[in-house]
């Protein structure tokens, strides 16, 4: 298993490995990994030609297979992208993971396909989870833990924006921000535009820079949608706007809350404590799953509108976004 700095290192002398798995619930790392494989694998000219993207939920074996038998058009490369093949139940997905582990095992043949597997959840035991490794390699996506994995985030993030940190910087920003990295990327660059580029970031800078977001009401905020209380949720978001709290950020955490919600409703578990998981549960009542599957595609729209694909402001497209996922 490889971090995303070791991946990003690798791949920066051009060492493309023929098979990925991004293994883990936080959705910056996985983006990041993806993008920094895609980057390599891909020749821009002739992307659109060399790309396909599957889903679990919706593939076969046999189109996996297809999949990887295509020759590249116009390009060195094809790329495959699989998202969470254990997504089904029943013989389709044993079909579907058992031809990935056979493939997989025989990827060291592979010259013009780049698989990447994307899973949130794994179960070790599994024959194509084992299937990778050399010169197939797993990828760390796993949020991580507060304390030393978060400093070490920050050293690692801090060092990518060439942020000097000074002493007792970065503890306050573990204490203040969390696990929550993309947060912790935008405080970066936030207080580095504070003191000017090249200058020491002092603690005092980061106290007076970034925000504690660890009193923010958050989970008030999904705990009012998976209720289906309207009023209360818009409340609730407009009081993390006006603390300051980024509409990415927000964002994110719906969509991790939404894919919490659409394990339950698949029966699947969910690691937390345990009245955590009852609300989860309650909550996922509410929805079908072609009904979760549609809240997540309707945040996904709204994180390409906030990146400059539509035309509403940010506050007015979270929302409508809001409301119509307690609808």
């Amino acid at each position: 298993m490889v971090k995303l700095t070791e991946l990003q290192k690798e791949l920066s002398k051009e060492k493309l490995r023929p098979a990925y798995l991004l293994a883990g619930t936080e959705p910056l790392l996985q983006e990041e990994a993806l993008a920094a494989i895609r980057a390599v694998a891909l020749e821009s000219t002739a992307a659109d030609f060399n790309l396909d993207r599957l889903h679990g939920a919706e593939t076969s074996a046999i189109q996996l297979e297809d999949s990887l038998r295509v020759l590249p058009v116009m390009a060195a490369r094809r790329l495959v992208i699989l998202t969470e093949p254990e997504h089904r139940r029943g013989k389709a997905s044993k079909a579907l993971t058992e031809l990935l582990a056979k493939e997989v095992a025989d990827c060291a043949d592979w010259e013009q396909t780049v698989l990447v597997v994307s899973a949130t959840k794994l179960d070790r035991r599994s024959r194509w989870v084992k299937a990778f490794k050399a010169p197939a390699v797993e990828v760390d996506c796993a949020p991580p833990k507060p304390g030393k994995a978060v400093l070490a985030f920050i050293a690692d993030e801090a060092a990518r924006q060439r942020v000097v940190l000074g002493p007792g910087a970065a503890q306050v920003l573990s204490e203040r921000i969390g696990p929550q990295l993309l947060l912790m990327r935008q405080e970066l660059a936030k207080v580095s535009l504070l003191v000017g580029e090249g200058e020491t970031v002092s603690r005092e800078q980061v106290m007076l820079s970034a925000h504690d977001i660890s009193e923010q009401p958050i989970w008030d905020l999904t705990d009012a949608i998976g209720a289906g209380q309207s009023a209360d949720a818009i409340s609730q978001l407009g009081r993390l706007m006006g603390s300051g709290a980024p509409g990415p950020v927000i964002l994110a955490t719906l969509a991790g809350h939404f894919r919490r919600l659409a394990r339950v409703r698949e029966g699947h578990p969910v690691p937390g404590p345990p009245f955590v998981v009852r609300k989860l549960e309650k909550q996922a009542q509410r929805y079908s799953l072609l009904g979760l599957r549609r809240c997540i595609e309707s945040i996904h729209g709204v994180d390409l509108a906030l990146k400059g694909a539509g035309d509403l402001p940010d506050h007015v497209a979270l929302e409508s976004l809001v409301l119509d996922l307690t609808h």
